[in-house]
């Protein structure tokens, strides 16, 4: 009974949130969980690299004046042979993609 009364509470607490609201609190829960994400890099349409088991990908912002920076970093295993599958081989690495290269991030198929 107290966890549905405890569910009832948070439901009505997330549906008086503003969408901004409800995304921070959903990547926070993600967070908590963690997301078995992939990056794609593509280049001239064709799959250049990826990276697997990425928690998320966050925005670079300056040290001095903290405006966003036209980049995104995170951390992932390099998928070399492109099968959603760390190998042996490959390494966690930290990486950037800019706002001009073409990368899609999702879930990994293959979880």
């Amino acid at each position: 009974m107290k966890k549905i009364t405890a569910f009832i509470i948070a439901l009505f607490i997330i549906t008086g949130c503003t969408q901004e609201q409800q995304n921070k609190i959903g990547h926070s829960l993600q967070n908590i969980t963690g997301v078995n994400g992939v990056v794609d890099i593509y280049s001239g349409g064709k799959l250049v690299m990826r990276f697997l088991k990425v928690d998320k990908l966050t925005t670079a912002h300056g040290t001095d004046d903290n405006k966003p920076r036209p980049y995104r970093y995170g951390y992932g295993y390099i998928d070399k042979n492109f099968n959603y599958k760390v190998d042996k081989d490959e390494k966690k690495v930290y990486f950037e993609v800019t706002n001009y290269e073409t990368y899609i991030f999702y879930e990994n198929p293959l979880k």
